[in-house]
């Protein structure tokens, strides 16, 4: 098997059961409710989650798979599955924003539906061309109107600030007339005033010891520059500044990765998994990784920690859907706001599936990265600076 393979198969294990329930009207029918206070248990009144989880499996899916599904690949087994994956995320996509569906998605009720329409909008701008202009064009509709209808949420003085930003990104890039460019301008310029060094933003005006600067900051951010960064000199002087500390911040988060593939698990949202490397992976996919960084020895390092992570027991219950934990099921690592669908943000370790097979990210020697370079007692570990 070769090491691209291993990564569409494990990734396919893990997005299947999202994409074909909701692209037969069958997320909320069969997707089960992982949460807090009843594990392993269908959402039986006590929790809210089932208010939430259904637009968190779609939007956090599509948001990591959506460059793999953006480009033709060479190789005719995996032309195959991508195409049909494609058809399935559009159908999904579908269900999801056309009211009276039975999976249509709540995107004005609570708090998080800022989030995860958030990330769904991220997913399209990763794959325009599969995910927003080869939908009909009534589906489009709906989906924009969705998108509109959560600017009644309000976020957070945090990351948060981020999702506004992205969907009105969104919208802007749809044609519409009426996107607002203050919501990106706040975002952008709150992150630039909470930017500590290193690559890493205050999550707010504090640090938090987490992996937000991954999940979130970073990766939308860049998203958002590149999106309408054009629109206003002054977003474009950012962009060059953007960039560059998200490269800074992947060099970190690659020095993170042990020699055995584990990582420290470090602050909330734990139970997403490898998507602690979501900002390596969108700048190994971006191509700003820094000099010092070799693509190869991310792709070694990645490969290493989906490898590690996917052969834990009981990282899926028996019917293929994500349980709650790091390494299996530890379902007390999970938060109170965490659920299912929260668990698909794993799926962003799996950006670089859209290079092409002949990038130099997967036909390049394998190369060890930081922490087995050094472990290895290897004279040629890298000082960061």
């Amino acid at each position: 098997m070769t090491e691209r393979k291993m990564w569409v198969d494990a990734m396919m294990k893990i997005a299947m059961p999202v994409l074909e329930a909701l692209s037969a009207g069958e997320l909320r029918e069969k997707m089960p409710v992982y949460a807090r206070p009843a594990y392993f248990k269908k959402y039986d009144g006590g929790s809210d989650r089932a208010n939430y989880t259904y637009l968190e499996a779609l939007g956090r899916t599509v948001c990591g798979i959506a460059p793999w599904l953006s480009h033709t690949v060479e190789d005719a087994e995996e032309e195959a599955a991508r195409v049909r994956c494609a058809e399935l995320t559009r159908e999904a996509i579908r269900f999801a924003v056309t009211p009276g569906s039975p999976d249509y998605m709540n995107f004005t009720f609570g708090g998080q539906p800022i989030v995860d329409a958030a990330f769904l909008a991220e997913g399209i701008l990763r794959a325009p061309d599969e995910l927003y202009h080869k939908l009909p064009p009534e589906v489009r509709r709906e989906l924009i109107l969705r998108m509109k209808e959560t600017r009644t949420r309000k976020p957070y003085a945090s990351n948060w600030l981020l999702f506004s930003a992205i969907i009105e990104a969104f919208i802007a890039f749809a044609g519409e007339p009426d996107w607002d460019p203050m919501r990106i301008d706040y975002a952008l310029r709150q992150h630039m005033q909470w930017y500590l060094g290193d690559g890493f933003y205050g999550d707010g005006p504090e640090f938090h010891l987490d992996y937000y600067n991954s999940y979130v900051i970073n990766p939308m951010l860049v998203d958002v520059i590149n999106t309408v960064g054009d629109k206003y000199p002054d977003w474009e002087s950012m962009r060059g500044t953007i960039i560059e500390r998200a490269g800074r911040f992947a060099s970190a988060l690659e020095s993170m990765i042990a020699p055995d593939g584990t990582y420290p698990v470090l602050g909330r949202s734990s139970s997403y998994r490898f998507g602690a490397f979501h900002a390596l992976a969108a700048a190994a996919l971006g191509g700003y990784l820094p000099k010092e960084i070799s693509p190869s020895a991310v792709r070694c390092a990645l490969g290493a920690v989906i490898s590690r992570v996917m052969e834990a027991d009981r990282m899926f219950d028996p019917d293929g859907w994500l349980t709650v934990g790091v390494y299996g099921y530890q379902p007390e690592i999970g938060e109170g706001y965490i659920s299912t669908g929260s668990l698909y943000l794993c799926l962003t370790a799996f950006l670089p599936l859209g290079l092409p097979a002949s990038d130099a990210f997967w036909t390049g020697p394998d190369e060890p990265w930081t922490q087995r370079r050094i472990w290895s007692g290897s004279l040629s570990a890298v000082t960061r600076h």
